[in-house]
């Protein structure tokens, strides 16, 4: 035999194999790709279809063009959700993610008991979003619940947080606030990834805990920063339960807990319209894209990579 046909023998050998393995592959991969196709592309597509049309659940829907998205522009109760639901995201997403650095970098110092700590503060993440978290909230900040009661040994004459307008979506900030585990581990696990050394030079220079975590702490977690932000910052854009529970499905008291998911929801299982509502679907896909991609633009002034120059 040829040198030349020994060569192509031994090169059909793997790329046979090869095609073996693709097709193994693709068969484990066939019923992700299809339950995303029916879960996920399929209701996308649909409900961008029905974004155009005038549909009640009732009774076939029907086209009526772009007349969804125009009454967006005249719906004061949109333009309510949409204000409550920036104001939320923008505060309570920056304390919950600088709360789980704070606790993440006390976690790193060694502690005992450390896997311990870490399940303790990373359940709240886990529990957070759920009905019964929502309803004991709702009692916590009742008239007659545990924080006026606190407030009470202090002298301090405590209100109905939840039904008072000017405090009742904070009462929702400090909830997403306190389900800081999941940042608070990711951040935990970004600070194990810092090489040591680093703070030993730093140590030598003279410099101080405060010097060395903004030098070198916190360039390095940039990347971690980023990260989290972004699934924070999504997730608290889609949130619903806690005011739905809250608020007992309202909004109030005078739409202060208004979120825009919540707003969507009225709109499309109270009042029938699910026309509006799938536009509305479209326009927060829209919302949190565009806040995704602005975030990712500005990573580059930021956010620093070890591969970098």
């Amino acid at each position: 035999m040829s040198a030349l046909g020994e060569l192509r023998r031994v090169k059909g050998q793997p790329a046979s194999k090869q095609r073996k393995q693709n097709k193994a592959a693709f068969l484990f991969l066939l019923p992700w790709f299809i339950g995303l196709a029916l879960i996920t592309v399929g209701p996308m597509v649909a409900s961008l279809a029905l974004s155009f049309t005038r549909y009640n659940l009732l009774s076939p829907p029907r086209f009526n063009g772009i007349q969804n998205y125009i009454r967006m522009f005249e719906d004061e109760r949109l333009h309510k959700a949409l204000a409550v639901t920036f104001q939320y995201v923008f505060i309570s997403v920056p304390l919950q993610l600088g709360l789980a650095l704070l606790l993440a970098i006390v976690l790193d110092r060694g502690l005992r008991g450390l896997s311990l700590y870490r399940s303790a503060f990373y359940l709240p993440s886990l529990l957070g979003a759920s009905v019964a978290i929502a309803i004991l909230w709702r009692q916590l900040f009742g008239v007659d619940g545990l924080v006026n009661v606190v407030l009470g040994w202090f002298g301090i004459e405590g209100q109905g947080w939840i039904s008072n307008p000017e405090t009742a979506l904070g009462t929702l900030m400090i909830l997403n606030v306190w389900t800081f585990g999941a940042p608070m581990v990711i951040f935990l696990a970004g600070l194990r990834q810092i090489p040591v050394m680093y703070y030993e030079a730093a140590a030598v220079d003279g410099a101080n805990r405060r010097q060395q975590f903004r030098h070198i702490t916190l360039p390095m977690l940039t990347p971690i920063i980023f990260f989290n932000l972004i699934l924070q910052l999504i997730g608290a854009f889609q949130s619903f339960t806690q005011a739905f529970v809250v608020s007992g499905g309202t909004g109030g008291p005078v739409d202060s807990t208004l979120f825009y998911t919540l707003y969507l929801y009225q709109q499309g299982f109270a009042n029938l319209n699910m026309g509006y509502a799938s536009a509305m679907a479209w326009l927060l896909l829209v919302i949190v894209a565009a806040f995704t991609a602005l975030n990712f633009w500005a990573s580059k002034y930021w956010v620093f990579y070890d591969d970098q120059d």
